[in-house]
């Protein structure tokens, strides 16, 4: 009769530990979702604040932009001649960034710098091969395809960034 209650409480102990864990997992399962939910609605709010910001600048500005899909906006004001890149090219790009308002936080010496697509921000990745060698304009960037909700050195988390771009060389 002892070797009998044992037996019972070994499996009465392994199915309450096996239901607890169950639950567990369950209400981790939740929480992950919930979370996940918040950040996607969180991300789709800056999103749309992104894209009224871009449309107001473009209105201000009086441009004439290409909207990508992606909350990519690009003004090509000449297209260029030379040669075409694409997202993993080497390039040498003259540009100047800047903050809607107008603060430049960045910009390159006229002679531009030379970089790989796939190592800058995805709105230069996406928005760079929009243009030719030879070729300039803006690149309209959501906050989304810059930095996103990370700030870096002086550019502020969650912000839209405008950069004046001239292409200079394929290479």
């Amino acid at each position: 009769m002892r070797q009998n209650l044992s037996n019972f409480l070994r499996v009465f102990v392994f199915h309450r530990l096996f239901h607890n864990l169950y639950n567990m997992k369950n209400i981790l399962l939740f929480l992950t979702l919930g979370l996940l939910l918040i950040s996607c609605n969180k991300a789709e709010k800056q999103a749309q604040q992104d894209e009224e910001i871009i449309k107001q600048y473009i209105s201000d500005h009086n441009l004439d932009a290409i909207e990508t899909g992606t909350g990519l906006y690009v003004v090509i004001n000449n297209p260029g001649t030379g040669a075409s890149c694409n997202a993993t090219s080497d390039v040498t790009v003259d540009y100047k960034g800047y903050f809607t308002e107008g603060t430049i936080f960045d910009e390159s010496n006229s002679t531009g710098i030379t970089f790989n697509l796939s190592g800058v921000i995805a709105g230069w990745t996406e928005g760079i091969p929009y243009f030719k060698e030879g070729g300039h304009g803006i690149l309209l960037v959501p906050s989304a395809l810059g930095y996103g909700d990370q700030s870096n050195g002086g550019i502020p988390a969650n912000t839209v960034l405008i950069f004046d771009v001239s292409l200079l060389e394929v290479l």
